[in-house]
């Protein structure tokens, strides 16, 4: 009998770009896949890529008590209809919500993704202190079945898990980040015409991405009259409440400080028109945009975070800064956009890690065996 493999994510576009080659890969041995998003422009997509889709109910921003129990029995009609012999969770809320509806609905094994604690556990305040002893007291209800295995993507995270008892060390795996295929971000020399090196920050248009602290670096280094171009590639996300308003983006254009783009399909072709990546994030797991730059052999320049200091390695791949220190954040900037050699050492070890720890094939191979492994 074919084995059921469900994924539960909060947005398509998600699972589309960190999670299609893991259930393209469980396909091919086999497994019949099915994915639960909610609605979205993206899930054509999932349905052109031969997946079956299913409809949950999930608002990612949303803290009302009825719509959450919406969500709650939104998954468990989707749990009962598909009979899954495994559910992988990706994101905060599958994972909280979706563990404990599993083992209600006696579904056999849960693979669980924590691809980050999310902006909750790095900003302080009365409301981020509240939301965030519920999300422990999330985390330490639902973190609970027979048969489960919990994915991290850095080390810091999960150590943090089994110190707050949130999970069993015998549960853990470690997988760093999503995987990128090698053959597809590529370094490309740069082109004849580019005099001006490119730095790029690439992501979502988030605040708690380190978005206004990129821009005033670039303010900073453009008073200074260091020659660099400084663009944001990216849209809003009006479902994260950290969101930057196009309003404001289009604003830091017309300032001059910076270029956007907006939304770009093509991240290889982006990045062969870069010379440096930057992420200032306050709080990832492992991002995916440092881990293609560096496969494309740019060196980077993040925040001195777990996911982020995993692979923009200080001194090696790339230097690391303080969170929201946009002060030391140009002055690492500088230093890249003003030694060539600097950066082209840095991109070439960047990518020689990216290809010995962090390849696609390498994330879903490990993947597959940890679903063999639950299964068996």
């Amino acid at each position: 009998m074919t084995r059921r493999i469900l994924f539960v994510v909060n947005h398509a576009g998600f699972f589309l770009s960190h999670r299609l080659p893991l259930a393209l890969g469980a396909a091919r041995l086999g497994y019949e896949v099915h994915v639960a998003t909610p609605r979205s422009k993206h899930v054509p997509l999932v349905l052109e890529a031969g997946l079956q889709w299913h409809r949950i109910l999930l608002s990612r921003s949303s803290k009302n008590p009825w719509v959450e129990l919406r969500t709650l029995r939104s998954l468990s009609q989707v749990y009962r209809s598909v009979s899954p012999d495994l559910v992988h969770h990706v994101t905060s809320k599958p994972v909280l919500y979706g563990t404990p509806v599993a083992r209600n609905e006696n579904v056999p094994a849960v693979v669980n993704a924590i691809s980050g604690v999310g902006h909750v556990f790095a900003d302080e305040g009365p409301l981020q202190r509240l939301t965030r002893s519920g999300v422990s007291l999330g985390y330490r209800f639902a973190l609970r079945h027979p048969r489960m295995r919990v994915i991290f993507q850095n080390t810091d995270h999960q150590s943090g898990f089994i110190r707050r008892g949130w999970v069993r060390s015998t549960e853990c795996v470690l997988i760093p980040g999503s995987g990128v295929d090698t053959s597809v971000f590529v370094p490309q020399p740069p082109a004849a015409a580019r005099n001006v090196p490119t730095v790029v920050f690439a992501s979502r248009m988030l605040y708690t991405k380190g978005v206004r602290e990129f821009v005033e670096a670039a303010r900073t280094l453009r008073s200074r009259g260091v020659q660099a171009q400084f663009i944001l590639v990216g849209e809003p996300d009006p479902d994260n409440l950290a969101s930057v308003p196009k309003s404001r983006l289009e604003a830091w254009a017309d300032e001059g400080v910076v270029a956007y783009w907006g939304r770009r399909d093509d991240m290889p072709g982006v990045f062969a028109q870069a010379d440096i990546a930057c992420l200032p994030s306050y709080s990832e797991g492992m991002p995916k945009v440092l881990i293609e730059a560096a496969a494309c052999g740019l060196p980077l320049v993040a925040t001195d975070i777990p996911g982020c200091r995993d692979i923009a390695r200080h001194g090696d791949t790339g230097l690391v800064v303080p969170v929201k220190d946009a002060v030391r954040l140009a002055e690492a900037l500088e230093r890249l956009v003003t030694d060539r050699d600097l950066r082209e050492r840095m991109g070439r070890r960047g990518r020689d890690l990216v290809v010995r720890e962090f390849s696609l094939d390498m994330v879903v191979r490990r993947t597959m065996d940890v679903y063999q492994t639950l299964l068996s």
